[in-house]
């Protein structure tokens, strides 16, 4: 497959599994009114969604390197496509999320298989940079998919965001069986799949820069978390003004992608991502600056937010390539123990911010500065790069 093809395929897949996640989320009220639910059951379609996409990423990994990329992506768009084709079929909330958790483990493939596809035809700051077209399409997805899914909502209802996911997912699946895939390398020598794991884990080429990474998504993932409450209830915005703040946001980290794919070749991977990283401490502290001092202002609240979300744009493409560059195994290992480790971490940052409640903006700006040092730290104490 060529490089051109690699990112193409790569970058509109991971497109269709981030819709999977937004863009069904207008229409939560006339599922629950359709399905005879509580909004608040059928509101845990999103968690069951990301659960799916967590468990079983070590298992596409393991599974694409025994098998080959190519049956893999395919049965990944497979089980999301007919996941989303048959939810509009359930008539119960428990067949609604039963559903969502197929999505997601298909979504999961996708994911594992997108990373992998990009690093078996890239390698060193060529990885990073096509890595970074990936954050591309995920920022895109993020910024259009509510809106998507409120328009097609309203033209014919919300059955029909489900079907033409699930269309559009098997078409995909139909063009890249015609796609010819790179020769699979067999990597750790006859050692177990968690024997494998368990060796690149030990390396601090490998477990440093992948921690840096899902330190910096976790500044993103607890403001998402904490901010809500905070926004609304202690500077009185609107849910309309807080949807509104969306734009800054998806505006920075697509800005920050955008400068990854220009100039990391002329920087070099290191080099960007401690200025990276320094955004997001530097914003993460300014945030909590701001928070003790002139805690009336919501500017000095999510302004510096913004900044570390371009900081960490900056840095995940890239902590994704140098952890890959430090496994000592070759093959999809990494990429996928890397996407396990970042929505492990998500998980548990996530929970931390849930048990903040506070309405004061403080406690969450201490935890993202927290989060900001720790991958400074990382960053620090990476080993030196083995030309």
């Amino acid at each position: 497959m060529k490089t051109r093809t690699t990112l193409i395929v790569t970058c509109t897949t991971v497109f269709l599994a981030q819709l999977g996640m937004s863009i069904y989320l207008p229409a939560l009220p006339d599922i629950a009114r359709d399905l005879g639910a509580d909004a608040s059951r059928v509101s845990w379609g999103l968690s069951v969604y990301l659960i799916g996409m967590a468990l079983p990423m070590l298992l596409w990994g393991s599974l694409s390197q025994r098998l080959g990329r190519k049956p893999v992506l395919l049965a990944a768009l497979g089980l999301y496509g007919l996941g989303n084709l048959a939810l509009p079929l359930g008539t119960t909330v428990e067949a609604f999320l039963t559903l969502r958790l197929i999505q997601g483990i298909g979504a999961s493939g996708i994911s594992v298989m997108a990373r992998v596809l990009i690093r078996d035809s890239f390698s060193g700051d060529l990885l990073a940079k096509a890595l970074s077209w990936i954050s591309i399409a995920f920022v895109i997805a993020l910024g259009i998919g509510q809106y998507l899914g409120s328009l097609i909502q309203a033209a014919f209802g919300w059955e029909a965001i489900f079907y033409g996911l699930g269309a559009v997912s098997l078409a995909m699946a139909a063009a890249v069986s015609r796609a010819r895939f790179p020769v699979l390398v067999q990597a750790g020598n006859g050692q177990s799949a968690w024997g494998i794991y368990g060796h690149i884990l030990r390396q601090r080429a490998f477990l440093l820069p992948a921690l840096a990474g899902g330190l910096g998504y976790g500044v993103i993932v607890a403001f998402n978390t904490a901010a809500p409450l905070i926004l609304q209830e202690s500077f009185h915005w609107s849910p309309i003004e807080y949807g509104l703040l969306g734009w800054p946001v998806s505006a920075a980290y697509l800005l920050g992608a955008l400068v990854v794919n220009a100039f990391v070749l002329r920087t070099g991977q290191r080099r960007m991502m401690g200025w990276g990283i320094a955004l997001v401490l530097g914003g993460s502290t300014t945030m909590l600056a701001g928070s003790l001092t002139l805690s009336s202002i919501a500017l000095l609240f999510w302004l510096p937010y913004c900044f570390a979300v371009f900081g960490q744009s900056l840095n995940y493409p890239i902590s994704l390539s140098l952890a890959n560059e430090g496994s000592p195994v070759a093959g999809a290992y990494a990429m996928a123990l890397s996407g396990f480790l970042h929505q492990l971490m998500a998980s548990v940052i996530g929970a931390m911010a849930s048990l903040l409640l506070s309405q004061q903006a403080w406690p969450l700006a201490a935890l993202c500065a927290v989060l900001g040092t720790a991958a400074m730290l990382c960053v620090r104490f990476m080993p030196p790069r083995v030309a």
